[in-house]
């Protein structure tokens, strides 16, 4: 039983993280892993996690359902189950310290790849690696935002089709996901159903709020605040993944 001060602490990680995640399309659920893996055991991180991204990234995706590009949901989608087979065969699942530095290193590298070597989430088979490749992170490290967010940098969508399309293909990676975990949960560790009730209305509630704000930035201030965001914490994050080891 979770004591009233870190209950609390849950809730406002939840409808803060979604909040970011409803601005910037990221972050956000990379904030929160790192919070849930510092008072939680792996698996059950990462179904509450899941659930949590789905409420989320499901209520964003709504939100902003016209803007969405189905063409690239498709293909991700079929790299994404795809990829999912093959690690659900090999049943491999990443210790703390090395999720976090996988969080970490993930988006730092994508930051420094020059403009010619970015991929473009635009063209299908692009779209299909990164399902394949976002699919394995969600299902090793929990998060795989910042290399989606790689992906994406380059696309000619503007920043709400980017977070409306990114929240799409998110909703089906962290399904994956928590259906991954869930699995591994039958092992004997618990994740309490009151969690899960209470947090899913939370990240929906932070999401909502967040429209009010991505309605009146700038595309040059989108793209600008993302980059800082995204280096800062993935660099926490190293940074604990190599203190765990």
């Amino acid at each position: 039983m979770l004591s009233l001060p870190i209950a609390a602490g849950f809730a406002a990680a939840i409808v803060s993280t979604s909040f970011i995640s409803g601005i910037f399309g990221m972050a956000g659920g990379m904030i929160l892993m790192g919070i849930l893996l510092a008072f939680m055991p792996l698996a059950p991180a990462m179904v509450l996690h899941g659930l949590v991204q789905i409420a989320s990234n499901g209520w964003r995706a709504w939100q902003w359902r016209s803007h969405v590009d189905w063409r690239i949901v498709a293909h991700y989608a079929g790299g994404a189950v795809v990829a999912a087979a093959v690690v659900g065969v090999m049943a491999v699942v990443a210790s703390k310290a090395v999720a976090l530095i996988i969080v970490g290193v993930s988006p730092l590298l994508g930051l420094l790849l020059p403009g010619r070597l970015t991929p473009d989430i635009g063209k299908p088979g692009h779209a299909h690696g990164c399902g394949v490749l976002c699919t394995v992170l969600q299902l090793l490290a929990g998060v795989s935002g910042p290399i989606l967010d790689v992906f994406f940098v380059r696309s000619q969508l503007n920043s709400r089709q980017l977070v409306a399309t990114k929240a799409a293909v998110q909703v089906l990676g962290h399904f994956l996901k928590a259906v991954y975990f869930g699995h591994l949960l039958a092992g004997g560790e618990a994740l309490s159903l009151i969690a899960i009730v209470v947090a899913i209305p939370l990240a929906v509630a932070g999401t909502h709020l967040s429209r009010f704000v991505l309605e009146i930035i700038s595309e040059t201030q989108f793209r600008t605040w993302s980059r800082y965001v995204i280096g800062a914490v993935s660099t926490i994050y190293l940074i604990q993944g190599v203190v765990l080891l």
